[in-house]
C-alpha cells in the first residue's frame, strides 16, 4: 500500500482554487462594495493593532542581564 504525502504542492493549490472560489461566491452573494468595505476594514483594523503593538514594544524599558554584569 502507497503512503501519500501530506502537504504536498497539488494539494495546496487545489485548496488555493477552493478558496478562491469560495471568495468569488461570497462577492457574488453578498455584493461587491460589501465585501470590499469588509476587507478594507479589516486591513485598517489589523494595521491599527500592529502598530499599537509594536509602538507598545518600543516603549518598554529594557532589561540587562545580571549575569552580564560579572567584572
Amino acid at each position: 500500500m502507497m503512503i501519500r504525502r501530506h502537504g504536498s504542492r497539488p494539494t495546496i493549490a487545489l485548496w488555493m482554487l477552493v478558496a478562491i472560489a469560495d471568495v468569488a461566491l461570497l462577492v457574488a452573494a453578498a455584493g461587491t462594495l460589501a465585501v470590499l468595505l469588509a476587507v478594507v476594514a479589516t486591513v485598517l483594523l489589523g494595521s491599527g493593532v500592529a502598530g499599537v503593538w509594536m509602538l507598545q514594544r518600543r516603549a518598554e524599558p529594557r532589561q540587562e542581564s545580571a549575569l552580564r554584569r560579572r567584572a
